[in-house]
């Protein structure tokens, strides 16, 4: 997440987070045995400034696909069969980069037989833990095969990454597209260049979505890597929409004032949205970006019951379509349904449909 001011509201005071070495460093991690990942990393690089680590089995020349796929296939089944224990992957060359250097990490890997490929399992079983707490991508290359299972073979592998969306998914239908595919993917996951990633998640409560800037946090940090989230809010005393969550969170409480706009947990599996000011020992989570106080409580429809609200790191997650009055004139609308003069990179709505910028 990027760095942020957290301020103490029983003092005047405010302590600035350091910013940690890697922050916003990008490494592109693949594997490529027909040469299609490789040619996905290279268009990702033209897109991104990032370091490049190719994983390489340690015996080469090998015909995984030889003989009905025996080779790849065995492979796989030693995988499968003890997917604990390091002498069930294939053995790769030494790696020397190390992880610590890097925030932000993006897999490229094939499928093979709709499993993720053996020697980028192989990285993964070694230096998967490593990856604990930062920010990690996937994409997929496959020739029609769906990817469901690369992406369990990945998230079992890094088990405790915060993953940056949806993985990408580019195979021969799609590959002549894989600039775009890949250009409009960054966007979805708020990829920043040179800087930390995940420092913003939505809210979407009806067809509204507002961005949330988030503090970093062990609270937030455990909250995304949960997201997409859906809960039911009420309206308490006249100051917030208040529910559980449905599973508890890190806490570090502070007593201090929230104030509109403020996103808190509260008692450790609660979430808190504010459109007035309250007092109370909390754990902060971020603040709702861009909103007066008038225009917060229509948001979070202050005053109602069972109000229905998503979470989650795509800003588009409910909205389908915005409908204005006028003709289909070319007009941009934001998200929120405001008419955008000179829309700017994100997601925008022209002529009622969802256009990526």
């Amino acid at each position: 997440m990027a760095t942020m001011l957290l301020c103490c509201c029983s003092s005047d005071s405010e302590v600035k987070a350091e910013v940690p070495d890697n922050a916003g460093k990008t490494l592109v991690v693949y594997y490529s045995y027909t040469g299609n990942c490789r040619e996905i990393v290279n268009t990702l690089r033209s897109q991104i400034t990032a370091d490049v680590l190719e994983i390489q089995p340690a015996e080469k020349g090998q015909m995984y696909e030889a003989n009905n796929y025996a080779l790849g296939t065995q492979l796989l089944n030693a995988i499968k069969a003890n997917p604990t224990s390091a002498s069930s992957y294939p053995a790769i060359d030494p790696v020397t980069t190390s992880l610590t250097d890097y925030q932000n990490i993006i897999i490229v890997t094939p499928l093979w037989w709709s499993q993720m490929a053996a020697i980028m399992q192989t990285y993964l079983f070694n230096y998967g833990p490593q990856m604990a707490g930062k920010h990690v991508g996937l994409i997929v290359s496959s020739a029609s095969s769906g990817i469901s299972q690369v992406v369990t073979d990945a998230k079992r592998l890094v088990p405790d990454a915060t993953w940056m969306g949806d993985a990408l998914w580019i195979n021969n239908s799609n590959r002549s597209n894989a600039a775009s595919l890949i250009e409009n993917w960054l966007k979805k996951i708020n990829f920043a260049e040179n800087s930390n990633t995940m420092d913003k998640m939505y809210i979407t409560i009806g067809d509204q979505t507002q961005s949330i800037t988030l503090v970093d946090n062990a609270a937030t940090r455990a909250l995304v890597q949960k997201l997409p989230v859906t809960v039911t809010l009420n309206s308490s005393g006249g100051f917030e929409i208040w529910g559980a969550l449905g599973f508890s969170l890190p806490t570090s409480d502070q007593h201090f004032t929230a104030q509109p706009g403020d996103v808190v947990l509260y008692n450790g599996s609660n979430i808190c949205l504010f459109y007035d000011s309250n007092s109370w020992s909390y754990t902060r989570l971020g603040k709702i970006d861009g909103l007066s106080e008038s225009e917060l409580r229509t948001f979070l429809k202050a005053g109602e019951s069972n109000i229905g609200v998503v979470l989650s790191l795509d800003n588009s997650a409910a909205i389908k379509e915005v409908k204005s009055n006028g003709s289909e004139d070319g007009t941009y609308y934001s998200v929120n349904g405001q008419r955008v003069q000179n829309p700017t990179h994100g997601i925008y709505f022209k002529n009622h449909k969802k256009v990526i910028l």
